[in-house]
């Protein structure tokens, strides 16, 4: 199969056989904790950032700004490049740590990059619950950024791998579930300790991060490897046994075969990112870069870092700003099992484009209620207003959590072949955390400058990553990861251009015919 990466051998277009045995429910759950750390460490610094005692110790010009609405415009209160870098450092940091992981991943297999994730996630819930000044918050952050890099690495491919193809979509979806509930966890967690007497409540928010990483460190330490990425490391007798374990059937050699024929292929890719800008590579390597820039330009992360301040901007009282964040945190968690069953019955098409209406209308509408409510120095914005305004942006929220939330995780995941899967999964997780922080670093001064206006900014992407989703995305529902070329790539009206045949993968040469027991000795 060209460009898929390997030949299918007997299977001719089939499904593997595969039961959905408890193994594979354990470790997908067990796995996907580190989307709990990060939708956790996304919810978080929001409601921290809106407490009145936070902001006195650490950023006390803001403070001052929120305390007198006269010193600035209502959108203005919150425009501070401090303010911005405590949230943002975690991303910049999870940049970093992607290159490191992708490293880790590949030579040393997903569980073990997923134990790293956990470490880095208890040290950095450590010294933020226990910081003194800014200096030991940023370093705190910049640990939390380390572990969301090994983490979102490993665990989306993690679950690809290990998950039988008919339910691959809503197992993968597990990690971005665990994301909504990380973030529903920790708006609960802020709106009680913002209650707590004292001015502590926001050292208890942060410290609380300690459950999640312990989860995933728990749960790394149980789970056994993929067997794609054992067999990938040569150890083929223990990948064949795990496979057989979490198939629930000794019937695994045509998909056994499959793993190693294309872990043959992988290793004659010595320069994976190299191999990624190859022809053959180039619609998996576009349409997962666009899916991460197109994720964070809907605006959902502005959203869902500053609901608090966001809700504070328009009016709202700083409990009812954490309530109201709280309502969308249950409603991002309930959209998100919302995709988990529709994303194999209904396709990943149908979702994206779908969402991409919701969404355009509802920030449209919003800017348009703010743009008559909110001025700079007023809000004439009415308890029904404000309750519609909260409703808007569930809409939005609710599409984003059962489209390109998930799916921006998803489609990357299972769409690269073996050889190049651990170096595109890392420029998918890179150009995603480069654009939150982007995003994260910006939205508080653009919501100062653009005013009511940043959701027609948002809008207008939304609108061309629909026409991009319309256009240039394949449908890969119910698609085996090795035939993706075959059956996806090469029948699509643009991609199949970029595909060449057998003769032409690698280095040129024409693809012998395999030989396992050949494999085996040279693995020995």
């Amino acid at each position: 199969m060209a460009g898929g990466g390997f030949a299918t051998s007997n299977s001719g277009g089939k499904e593997f056989e595969a039961k959905i045995t408890p193994i594979v429910i354990i470790s997908c759950i067990m796995a996907a904790f580190g989307g709990l750390m990060f939708g956790y460490d996304v919810g978080v610094s929001g409601g921290v950032t809106s407490m009145q005692p936070f902001l006195k110790k650490f950023f006390p010009a803001v403070y001052d700004k929120t305390t007198d609405p006269n010193l600035n415009s209502n959108y203005c209160k919150y425009d501070n490049q401090g303010l911005q870098l405590f949230t943002s450092s975690l991303y910049l940091a999870g940049l970093t740590a992607t290159f490191f992981a992708s490293y880790t991943t590949r030579n040393l297999g997903r569980r073990l990059t997923m134990l790293i994730a956990g470490f880095f996630f208890i040290v950095g819930v450590v010294f933020n619950a226990a910081a003194m000044n800014l200096a030991m918050l940023i370093i705190g952050r910049i640990l939390l950024g380390c572990g969301v890099g090994f983490a979102n690495q490993a665990v989306p491919l993690f679950l690809s791998e290990i998950a039988p193809t008919r339910i691959r979509g809503g197992l993968n979806i597990l990690f971005q579930l665990n994301v909504t509930i990380g973030i529903l966890f920790a708006n609960l967690v802020n709106y009680g300790t913002n209650k707590i007497k004292g001015g502590w409540g926001w050292r208890l928010s942060l410290g609380l991060a300690g459950i999640p990483a312990l989860l995933l460190t728990f749960g790394a330490l149980i789970v056994t490897d993929t067997p794609n990425s054992l067999i990938e490391r040569g150890r083929l007798d223990k990948g064949k046994a795990v496979l057989k374990k979490i198939r629930g059937t000794e019937n695994v050699e045509p998909e056994f075969l499959e793993i190693v024929e294309a872990s043959r292929i992988a290793q004659q890719v010595k320069h994976p990112f190299r191999n990624l800008l190859m022809t053959k590579n180039r619609p998996q390597l576009v349409i997962a870069v666009f899916l991460q820039i197109f994720q964070q330009c809907t605006g959902i992360n502005a959203i869902m870092f500053y609901a608090p301040v966001l809700f504070n901007t328009v009016g709202f009282g700083s409990g009812a700003a954490l309530y109201s964040a709280v309502i969308l945190g249950a409603v991002n968690v309930l959209s998100t099992i919302v995709s988990i069953y529709s994303v194999d019955k209904l396709g990943r098409r149908i979702l994206l484009l779908e969402a991409g209406v919701q969404m355009f209308i509802s920030q449209v509408v919003i800017a348009v209620v703010l743009g008559l409510k909110v001025k700079d120095h007023s809000i004439d914005l009415s308890k029904t207003f404000a309750v519609f305004v909260v409703i808007l942006i569930c809409v939005f929220v609710s599409a984003f959590a059962w489209s390109w939330g998930p799916l921006g995780w998803l489609i990357p995941s299972e769409t690269f072949p073996l050889e190049t899967r651990s170096a595109g999964q890392s420029v998918a997780v890179c150009v995603n955390l480069l654009f939150t922080f982007v995003i994260a670093q910006a939205f508080l001064s653009m919501l100062c400058h653009f005013k009511f206006g940043i959701f027609l900014f948002f809008s207008g992407w939304v609108m061309i990553m629909s026409f991009f989703a319309l256009f240039l995305i394949p449908e890969t529902k119910n698609i085996p990861i090795e035939e993706m070329t075959e059956r996806v790539w090469k029948k699509h009206w643009l991609w199949k251009r970029y595909m060449v045949d057998d003769e032409d993968i690698g280095n040129g040469q024409k693809i012998e015919t395999f030989n396992y027991n050949a494999f085996n000795r040279s693995q020995l």
